[in-house]
């Protein structure tokens, strides 16, 4: 984040910018701008999913005995 915020604070002069020569620099601007926008978006919300997939495979594929709701084990068929 604070690299992200470090570029995208450095590309805002960029972006807005006016005077002689800012018809050239100002696409620049914008395009790292949005760009450091959109991946910073993109990585926020697409980490913890990415996250949260990777732990549901490994309990789905993990040995660990399964648990009610409640935390207790379950009773076998035949003890019931």
């Amino acid at each position: 984040m604070m690299t992200t915020m470090a570029a995208l604070l450095a590309g805002i002069p960029l972006a807005v910018g006016q005077g002689m020569g800012s018809e050239l620099r100002r696409p620049l601007g914008i395009a790292m701008v949005g760009g450091l926008l959109l991946s910073q978006i993109l990585t926020l919300y697409t980490t913890p999913v990415i996250y949260i997939f990777f732990d549901r495979i490994g309990h789905r594929f993990s040995k660990a005995p399964k648990t009610n709701e409640d935390g207790s084990q379950p009773q076998p068929a035949e003890a019931r």
